[in-house]
């Protein structure tokens, strides 16, 4: 099997500008800040970022927003990140808020192929603006619509050269479901093992949903915040 293993440079030049990004993590756990730290970098602009969450001051997706490389975001929630609320307030920055719950089974229908689903969850609330309304036993739903991406950056703690990735506790979060519902998989990953030493009962994501492979010579501060 070929090898997928690539550099931070070679594996964010792939990316174009205005291009749809998911990328993993809740919070800390789980975000991959040396891909991000590349693509603040190489500057592509004009980008929708598709993320839990907005991070916090000069980390991960902060970076971005402060470089002026982000459009639009899609998160669940951008409250510890006051750049991006006033860039927000002052219409710089398009924000499209989705309950947690709701994000995740976006992103999760977007990589099993469906158009999207229906629900009641926020039916009530401003959440709800705009979006279509159906009648399903006779109740009325919200249609949301799948979430796919360009590309998918993720962060995983092993790893082997065809892309089989095993996260690491709370880390695990979006990363599986962003990088089956994105067309090119970008996996940053603080371990690479030889063929063969992955368990297959241990693997969370499957090495023909990655792209790319690039290992972490070394971890950042930030991914220090949260110790695992």
């Amino acid at each position: 099997m070929k090898s997928k293993k690539t550099t931070f440079e070679e594996a964010i030049a792939q990316i174009y500008d205005g291009a749809t990004i998911m990328v993993g993590g809740f919070g800390v756990p789980g975000t991959p800040f040396i891909l991000i730290d590349e693509l603040v970098r190489q500057k592509q602009k004009n980008l929708t970022i598709i993320k839990n969450d907005a991070n916090e001051k000069d980390m991960g997706i902060d970076k971005l927003l402060a470089n002026g490389q982000v459009k639009k975001l899609i998160a669940s929630h951008i409250g510890l990140n006051l750049r991006a609320i006033e860039l927000m307030n002052e219409g710089k920055l398009e924000v499209e808020f989705c309950a947690q719950g709701i994000l995740a089974e976006r992103i999760r229908c977007g990589g099993a192929g469906l158009s999207g689903f229906i629900t009641d969850i926020g039916i009530d609330t401003q959440l709800s603006l705009g979006k279509e309304r159906v009648e399903f036993d006779g109740k009325t739903q919200i249609i949301e619509k799948s979430l796919r991406a360009d590309f998918a950056l993720i962060h995983a703690d092993s790893a082997d050269a065809f892309g089989n990735l095993i996260y690491k506790a709370s880390a695990r979060n979006f990363n599986p479901l962003m990088a089956m519902a994105a067309d090119k998989v970008i996996a940053e990953t603080e371990n690479i093992l030889p063929k063969g030493q992955l368990s297959p009962d241990h693997i969370h994501t499957p090495g023909p949903f990655v792209d790319f492979i690039v290992p972490l010579l070394e971890l950042s501060g930030e991914y220090g915040v949260v110790k695992r």
